[in-house]
Formats: structure tokens, sequence, C-alpha cells
């Protein structure tokens, strides 16, 4: 079996792990004689499956008591309806205030001003979304119902290396392509949401950890399937979830607690990013996309002098088994995705290959 460094920004690459023990146990699982795929949400064997998931997502990243994990239909775009249906009217103003970092965030605030007002209190769009801008806490007046922000932003290859001071106004964070891949103190958010397909799962399904006093706030004409009291009162299975989604979430979770847990995982992505922006900031041929203080350790975006190359770039790399380095259209360039699965060999056989066709080309 030959296969490739998928560097595709997701549905990205699973741990190889993880996909051999969930083909292991397709067909008859743990001995029942029928798949994952096929057994009752409410079965025994899968509430087994949804509890292990709960308890390895506590352990793994720090969840206190007073928080409620739910697993939620439409991925992380569907929660930028949720979130303003379950939390802008918390305060009478329904104000909802966004840190502008990339598109993501931008389709989130128009959604919020389906419900309210959403306000935009920084933004970095003035440089095309190249860094996070300053924010001042001073702005966030406790009329807010909450602040949203992304914390790594995919498509710009920024991410919020420290995360703004909110006082009494919960603080949102949609961290699709990022959570579990670094230590976070949970208590300082109001919501952490994320889209399985990144680090924890395949696509389609997303998780959200909530503190248990916002789940009283949702807007009388919010759909049941949309209203996070649903999820939390029936621990996510109101009507038939994605189960076979929270089962291979259960062996991403498995894998990463052998692996040493967030804190180990942390280190070895800090060091395969290291190795290519080391590279990237080492010569001429390439430059990077994201001012060098806001990069982002998930999401390396780059492009070469000679811009006319990149579809010659992006060609010979896949031929040479790294895949899927085209950058998003709104920044250009290549982009290489190196979430938690990714291995230090994959980030090293990149480099060698940019070596490599910066001398053919120079």
């Amino acid at each position: 079996m030959s296969r490739v460094y998928n560097f595709g920004a997701g549905p990205a690459m699973l741990p190889l792990e993880v996909m051999e023990k969930a083909q292991q146990e397709f067909l008859d699982y743990r001995g029942m004689g029928a798949s994952v795929i096929e057994i009752s949400h409410r079965s025994k064997e899968f509430d087994a499956i949804i509890n292990r998931t709960d308890e390895l997502l506590i352990e793994l990243a720090g969840i206190p008591d007073n928080y409620k994990i739910l697993y939620v239909h439409g991925g992380a775009q569907m929660q930028f309806s949720a979130i303003p249906l379950n939390i802008i009217n918390r305060q009478p103003d329904r104000k909802a205030a966004f840190v502008q970092t990339g598109a993501w965030s931008v389709k989130a605030a128009k959604e919020a001003g389906r419900y309210g007002t959403a306000i935009d209190l920084a933004s970095s769009k003035d440089s095309n979304f190249n860094y996070i801008p300053d924010f001042d806490p001073a702005t966030l007046t406790d009329d807010f119902s909450y602040l949203h922000i992304t914390s790594n932003n995919t498509l710009f290859g920024t991410r919020w290396h420290e995360f703004p001071e909110t006082g009494n106004v919960p603080l949102v964070a949609d961290m699709t392509s990022e959570f579990m891949s670094r230590k976070l103190d949970v208590s300082k958010f109001g919501i952490i949401f994320a889209g399985l397909q990144k680090n924890l799962g395949p696509a389609g399904l997303a998780v959200v950890i909530i503190r248990e006093d916002l789940l009283e706030h949702a807007l009388p004409e919010t759909p049941g399937l949309l209203t996070y009291k649903t999820y939390a009162d029936q621990h996510s299975l109101a009507n038939t979830n994605n189960t076979f989604a929270i089962y291979l979430m259960s062996l991403v979770m498995e894998w990463l607690k052998e692996q040493g847990g967030v804190a180990a995982m942390e280190e070895r992505n800090e060091a395969k990013a290291k190795l290519i922006y080391d590279y990237i900031d080492s010569q001429d041929f390439y430059y990077g996309t994201a001012q060098a203080a806001h990069r982002s350790v998930m999401n390396v975006t780059f492009n070469m002098q000679k811009e006319d190359l990149l579809g010659d770039f992006v060609a010979q790399a896949e031929a040479a088994g790294l895949y899927a380095l085209k950058g998003h259209r709104d920044v250009g360039g290549a982009r290489a995705s190196i979430y938690n699965a990714m291995p230090m060999a994959g980030c090293e056989a990149l480099v060698a290959f940019m070596k490599e066709f910066a001398a053919k080309n120079g």
C-alpha cells in the first residue's frame, strides 16, 4: 500500500493507526456481528463509545466540571448560526462582538447579524488577514452577549498565540483547525467549538464545549436541533447522531492519549512548524504570506517569488507523494496543513522537495 503525505486543509489526514483500527472493526464491532455504522445510537455498545469519548475529551483537554460536551450536526459552520441563536439573547441589546481575522469570522458575523447586531471590534482585513489585529479590551463592554474569535485561521495561516481577556463577556472560539493541538485553559472560554475534520475525526460533525450557565438563553424561535440545551439534556442523542463519526473521534482521542496527550502533541507540532518556517526564512525563493509574529502552527502558508511556478510546484509535489499543497484562492500560493496526524517525516519530505524545486528553478 502506498500512501501520500496529505497536507490538505480538511478533510485532513487521520492517524494511520486509527484507520487501521476502524478497518479491523468495521464489519464486526467487537464480536457483535455488526458494524458500528449499523448499530443503534441507543444501544449499550454505542453508549459506551460516546461515554468513552467524553472521558477522553475531559481528560485530554482538561474540561472543568461546569462544562458540557455536545456532538452537533452540521459541522463548524452550522455553529455560526447556533451560537447567536443560543446566546445572543444573553443581554437585552442582542449585540455580538467579533475580531475579524479571516473568512470564517466574517461568515460567523454575517450569521449573527440575522438575530441581533454583529459589531467588529478589530480586524486585519486591511492586509488580507495576514496578522492578528490588536484588540482593546476596553471596547468590549458588558452589554455584549459574547465575543467571537477564530483561534487559528486555516486559509490565511495565522493564529492567536495569546487569547483576549473578556471580563464578564463570554469568549467564544472557533477552534476547528487547532483544537487538541495545544494546551488550553478551557475555563477562559464560554464556548469552544470545532469541526471534526482537522484534528478530531471525519467531516460533518462538530464538538461544542459550553459552560453550563450559557445553556439557558436560547431565542424562543431556535429550532430544537439547534438548541444546545437539547443536546446537553439528551447527551447529544435527541435524534440519530453521526455515530460513526463519534466512534472515529473516540479512536483519535485514544491515539492522542497514546502519543502522550496534548502537551506532547503541542511540542511535536511546534517542531514541525519550525522546521518549515526556518527553511522559508533562510532563503529568498519562497516567502511566508503571514506575518512572522502571527504565524499558525497548523497551517503554513507560503508563496514563491516567481508565482507563475506555483502550478509546477503543486503538480511535482503531488507526483512526489506530497498531496494537496495548493493554497486557498483568497491567499494564493501554497499551504501545508500539518495537523496532529502529520508526522515529522512528512514535514522533512516537504522541506527536501522545496529545496530541490528551488535549486532547479531559482
